[in-house]
């Protein structure tokens, strides 16, 4: 009763993915054969992991076997259940859109309001709706209601849904695209205003389980500290500079005249010994600077004498909580 059971994506596009970026995080994966559905993180000895696909994902959070869980917004959006909580909605990666698109050859199809136009003709020429082939039919019926596209059916589709058109069973798709490359090879084009979900990767877990088990929320305190230290770790750099000046405040106050060079807490100043050189002497400067701001920072740090700049990519930076983790404690009370 205190395992915490953590299921994660078996197959599909974000499965791989998800190994990497919990590899990433400092959470590495065993899977002691790869076709065993269960699993182990080492940094968390109190979780086992289980393989499903993505939906099965939710649906094991949903009935409580799995507390914790990875699976896509897009799922969540279409099949969503009462009892699971979406965690964290950004773990950057799986990013994807769920679309709806339109055979090519129909050129005055350029977005949504032309699409209601054809829908009506369709139903007064042609006597018959608009077929709609996709595997979201909760999301795709809500999105054509709320576009004011009512003669329509949702034809049940599975696999590559995208040759719908062509084989004319359907006449539209809605359906997810990364990079829209499949569209365009079976002659479909998206909407541009017909963007039902952004989805990407989540972490999902179980309102109950999480309220009534601590070990589940330590998991989950524990998850989200590497995941939320790792992704703010990703925003930052490590420079460091060697500089001369007169003595460690003297550079301090160069620096600090720039924000941009201030760092998360400021530079941390060192002597290098054997070093002097007249009245001046020689200091290593060690800032952490946001990614968006470091080539201004080492332009200004070069104009103000500073020489041998280094650059470390930054793995984590620890706040004094998991910012994510004080928000699921808010929700769940």
């Amino acid at each position: 009763m205190n395992r915490v059971m953590f299921a994660l994506p078996s197959k599909g596009a974000i499965a791989e993915p998800t190994l990497n970026f919990l590899q990433d995080c400092g959470l590495r994966v065993d899977k002691p054969n790869p076709r065993q559905y269960i699993g182990t993180i080492p940094a968390i000895p109190s979780v086992d992991v289980l393989f499903q696909r993505v939906i099965d994902v939710l649906y094991k959070v949903a009935d409580g076997t799995a507390k914790l869980g990875v699976t896509g917004l897009d799922v969540v959006a279409e099949y969503g259940q009462d009892d699971v909580i979406v965690i964290h909605d950004n773990l950057n990666y799986g990013h994807c859109k769920l679309v709806v698109a339109v055979p090519e050859a129909w050129i005055d199809v350029e977005n949504m309001i032309d699409l209601a136009e054809v829908a009506l003709d369709f139903r007064e020429t042609k006597l018959r709706n608009l077929r709609v082939a996709t595997t979201y039919p909760n999301k795709t019926r809500e999105f054509l209601h709320k576009n004011g596209i009512h003669h329509f059916s949702i034809v049940a589709a599975e696999g590559a849904i995208e040759a719908a058109p062509t084989i004319g069973y359907a006449d539209i798709v809605v359906d997810l695209v990364q990079t829209g490359t499949t569209l365009r090879e079976n002659h479909l084009k998206p909407l541009p205003d017909g963007v039902i979900i952004n989805s990407q990767a989540c972490l999902i877990g179980s309102r109950q389980m999480l309220q009534e088990h601590p070990e589940a929320m330590n998991a989950a305190r524990i998850l989200l500290e590497h995941i939320d230290a790792a992704l703010l770790g990703k925003t930052y750099t490590q420079l460091t500079v060697n500089i001369a000046g007169e003595n460690a405040e003297d550079i301090g106050r160069k620096i600090s005249l720039n924000p941009l060079t201030r760092g998360l807490q400021g530079p941390t100043i060192a002597p290098i010994f054997g070093s002097d050189s007249g009245a001046a002497q020689w200091f290593t400067v060690t800032l952490i600077i946001p990614n968006k701001s470091l080539l201004e920072a080492i332009e200004y740090l070069r104009s103000v004498g500073g020489t041998q700049i280094s650059a470390v990519p930054v793995r984590y930076v620890f706040l004094n909580e998991s910012p994510t983790f004080a928000r699921l404690v808010a929700a769940l009370a």
